[in-house]
């Protein structure tokens, strides 16, 4: 589902254990509750968004902020960002 207050833009939360993602909704929670009322670990969903238009990848969500884990609503460990890069381009570019 893409939100319609950002037409080509969609919000997505990356299980990178698993390298699922569930997209759309208004607010990562929204698809981080998918994923784990699907079994998924909290410590491996992080959030992001994809721009359909551009294929830019973000990785910015407050479901990133953990205390004692991530201080930042961006991803910063590069490993992170690479296994989200390679399971959002996955599901939106194939």
């Amino acid at each position: 589902m893409v939100q319609e207050d950002y037409p080509g833009y969609v919000k997505v939360v990356v299980d990178v254990e698993k390298k699922v993602l569930a997209a759309g909704g208004q607010w990562h929670a929204d698809a981080e509750k998918v994923l784990l009322g699907l079994g998924s670990k909290q410590e491996n969903l992080w959030g992001g968004a994809m721009d359909l238009e551009t294929g830019e990848v973000n990785y910015v969500s407050l479901i990133n902020l953990r205390p004692g884990i991530s201080q930042s609503m961006e991803v910063i460990d590069v490993d992170v960002r690479d296994v989200m890069r390679e399971v959002i381009y996955r599901v939106f570019k194939e």
